[in-house]
């Protein structure tokens, strides 16, 4: 089937339509006259960062990604297509590329940065990542021990800056969402703009481990709508679950997509190789020493720990436990309750499309991360980047089905029939009355 004359344009390609999902079929203008704004916005966020904050990194990032998204507002404005086309890479350069070698330079990071150095250079010495007594909140990792090998290049090479966790962060992160988007001439721009968006932009400069989770999880959700045989995916989804427990509610979600698009068979191989991932790099170290394993990896995060966890953003949960009698049991069995609701979800509505799964997996970590009791805000990385990523980058996958095979050519209609859109529609209805009465 073709596009009538009457059809609506192409996505747009902006800035704001990679975030927000606001390049969708059916939009006649490009908003490209608004990407100044948004450049701008993402401007004005940094430079409030850079004057209010009391944290050295975040002050270096925010002064950096101020400038580089003050030139690409000027950029984006009004003005010649190449010059519009170069605002995310300026943006980019100068809220990541810019602040990540000064603070690479200087040694100035945030305390995950030196947690998985730290656990890095245990886990080549000892054998295991985790402290068997600590006794300072710096001591703790709360990861799981696949996040160690971010910091085995520190352990290895020393002061040399290419062993700095955050290098390989960033790089894992960038390198999984490449291959998770659709190939095309515009993957490299789409990519661009996502990693100059402010919520992540700051901690790849500053040193955010959920990036590398997130790159990972994109991935296999991409991975596992591709219809292949399901090892590839159930990979890249073992090795998300081998670096943090947030990644675990990628498992049921991405199989059950699997198991839609591929095949039970598939779902199968997928299930196999993730656990397999997954076993292969937390049971050896979790047998080893299982008191330090659950003080470390299971009662730290939850606030039930020797030390108290530093994650403490005033979200629900962590609201419930601080100023509620049983506090701490409440928001768990919220946590639960909600767990059950999402895996029902799952098995009465499967998601069939990959943005769907990603939109289901992102509204159950932010409902997660509200009720854990120790918490963070800038775990809301996870469910942002899943959602906005896919909500652009599988639209033209999840609207450009082909046809059912035997149906007739929709003519092309009369100047007075009105009709601006496509046969097929972006909700899957058939608008040709041929095709309708075919059906």
């Amino acid at each position: 089937m073709t596009l009538t004359k009457w059809a609506a344009s192409p996505p747009s390609r902006t800035a704001r339509g990679v975030l927000t999902g606001v390049g969708h079929l059916g939009q006649a203008v490009p908003r490209v006259r608004r990407a100044w704004l948004y450049w701008l916005g993402c401007a004005a966020f940094a430079l409030v960062l850079a004057l209010t904050t009391g944290l050295g990194p975040h002050r270096v990032w925010g002064t950096c990604a101020a400038a580089g998204y003050g030139a690409a507002a000027l950029l984006a404005a009004p003005s010649g297509r190449v010059w519009r086309r170069a605002a995310a890479p300026v943006a980019l350069l100068g809220a990541v590329l810019v602040p990540l070698a000064l603070l690479v330079a200087s040694g100035a990071a945030q305390s995950e940065v030196g947690v998985v150095e730290r656990s890095g250079d245990l886990l080549l010495h000892t054998g295991s990542p985790y402290l068997p007594d600590p006794h300072r909140t710096v001591e703790y990792n709360p990861y799981l021990p696949g996040m160690a090998l971010f910091g085995v290049p520190r352990a290895l090479l020393g002061d040399n800056p290419l062993a700095d966790a955050r290098v390989w962060f960033c790089l894992t992160f960038l390198i999984c969402m490449f291959f998770a988007a659709r190939r095309t001439a515009e993957s490299g721009r789409t990519l661009s703009v996502l990693a100059g968006f402010p919520a992540v932009a700051l901690p790849l400069a500053v040193g955010g481990v959920d990036l590398p989770v997130v790159g990972l999880m994109c991935l296999g959700l991409a991975l596992a709508g591709r219809r292949g045989s399901g090892t590839a995916a159930g990979v890249a989804m073992g090795a998300a679950a081998a670096l943090k427990w947030t990644a675990w509610p990628l498992l049921p979600v991405g199989l059950v997509l699997l198991a839609v698009t591929a095949g039970r068979r598939a779902a199968l191989r997928a299930a196999v190789a993730a656990l397999s991932v997954a076993a292969f790099a937390v049971l050896p170290i979790a047998l080893a020493d299982p008191h330090a394993f659950l003080e470390h990896v299971v009662l730290f995060p939850l606030g039930e720990g020797g030390l108290r966890s530093p994650a403490t953003s005033p979200l629900p949960g962590r609201l419930l436990a601080e100023h509620v009698p049983g506090g701490a049991a409440l928001a768990t069995t919220a946590l639960a309750a909600a767990a059950t609701g999402m895996t029902a979800s799952l098995l009465i509505r499967p998601p069939r499309t990959v943005r769907t799964a990603a939109n289901r997996l992102a509204l159950g970590l932010t409902i997660a991360i509200c009720l854990i009791p120790a918490t963070r805000f800038g775990y809301l990385v996870l469910p942002l980047v899943l959602a906005g990523w896919f909500r652009y980058t599988a639209q033209t996958t999840d609207s450009a089905a082909p046809a059912p095979a035997g149906l007739p050519p929709c003519p092309a209609p009369k100047q007075s029939s009105c009709w601006p859109v496509w046969c097929r529609t972006s909700h899957g209805s058939w608008g040709c009355p041929s095709v309708r009465r075919a059906r």
